[in-house]
């Protein structure tokens, strides 16, 4: 049974200091869904208590206004909830440390959002949720790969320097392997500033499905975890050379296979892309700076329903949001 509350309810609530509790991960409801009229409105106190509550907050709302910015995510119909319910419920710390973490750094510079993007990760790292997820699904070693060359073919004509995922055995995971060829070759083009232009695909069928599940959970701890991730996050760089840099994306852009290409200034998705952002199953969010590339391109409250759903969105819509800069026939690699 999900309680459905309105804007009466949360007038009320503002101002009573035991309100807070009444939702969060550990209760029967781990997110607030409210329904919205068209004419609802609320005062700067309503307005500060939903940016407080530690959980999701839903709004079921026909129009946008002051009052459903304040929410995390915003549907116009109350059967789109369903799928949100049920990954936040699965999930439900997750959820909660997500959309603190939206909320926190929506008006943080880069640098300052990306470290809390990874201590919220690396918090989550060592939670129960993750910890059930690893126990299921431990690889006894990781996936080995079949392709000839290096994780990440670079080659320069002139003043333009391609990259080239090159593990399409493994679909392009974003293997240990392929993050630090990454990294590697942007920091090239960072120095270089001859480079003109840097183009980054995926050999095969799809441009990325992400980071490697198996090997999930093989660094010692949370703590180093975090400061690898400072040390070396391809986003990071990515964005350093942003303005020369464009991501051409086809078929599956999966979890971290869509939060690195984002941070390019010019993103240009095949239609047969598709992006999907499944962290929360796990019991994590994103971690390879999607929650930092993802809401800057769409927003806060889009980014929050595609990463508390878990469901994909094709090429049309991600143009529709801004999330891609264009969409074209095909530019699939080998």
């Amino acid at each position: 049974m999900v309680n459905v509350e309105t804007v009466d309810d949360l007038k009320a609530w503002a101002s009573d200091p035991q309100a807070r509790s009444r939702y969060s991960p550990f209760g029967q409801q781990p997110f607030l869904l409210c329904q919205l009229k068209k004419s609802a409105k609320a005062s700067a106190q309503v307005i500060r208590w939903l940016n407080d509550l530690p959980c999701p907050t839903i709004a079921i709302a026909p129009t946008q206004s002051a009052l459903t910015e304040a929410f995390d995510v915003v549907v116009d119909d109350s059967a789109k909830v369903a799928p949100l319910e049920q990954s936040i419920r699965k999930s439900p710390t997750a959820a909660s440390v997500l959309v603190q973490l939206l909320r926190a750094t929506e008006d943080l510079d880069f640098t300052e959002a990306l470290i809390a993007e990874s201590l919220a990760y690396a918090t989550l790292q060592s939670g129960p949720e993750f910890a059930r997820w690893l126990k299921d699904n431990r690889a006894e070693k990781p996936a080995q790969h079949t392709d000839d060359g290096p994780a990440v073919l670079v080659t320069r004509l002139g003043h333009t320097l391609d990259l080239e995922l090159n593990r399409p055995s493994l679909h392009n995971a974003m293997t240990v392997e392929m993050r630090d060829a990454l990294i590697e070759a942007l920091q090239l083009a960072i120095a270089d500033r001859s480079i003109r232009k840097v183009r980054i695909r995926g050999r095969g069928k799809c441009f990325s499905t992400g980071g490697d599940l198996t090997e999930f959970g093989t660094l010692p701890d949370p703590a180093s975890a975090h400061l690898i991730r400072n040390l070396a996050l391809p986003g990071r760089v990515l964005a350093q050379c942003a303005d020369r840099a464009e991501a051409l994306l086809h078929g599956a852009c999966v979890g971290s296979g869509a939060e690195f290409p984002l941070f390019a200034g010019q993103v240009v998705a095949a239609a047969d892309t598709w992006f999907q952002l499944p962290e929360l199953q796990f019991g994590l969010i994103p971690g390879a700076g999607g929650c930092v590339s993802i809401p800057r391109r769409i927003g806060r409250q889009r980014a929050g329903w595609l990463m508390l759903s878990g469901k994909r969105i094709d090429a049309k819509r991600a143009l529709e949001w801004g999330l891609i800069d264009e969409v074209v026939s095909s530019h699939r690699s080998r």
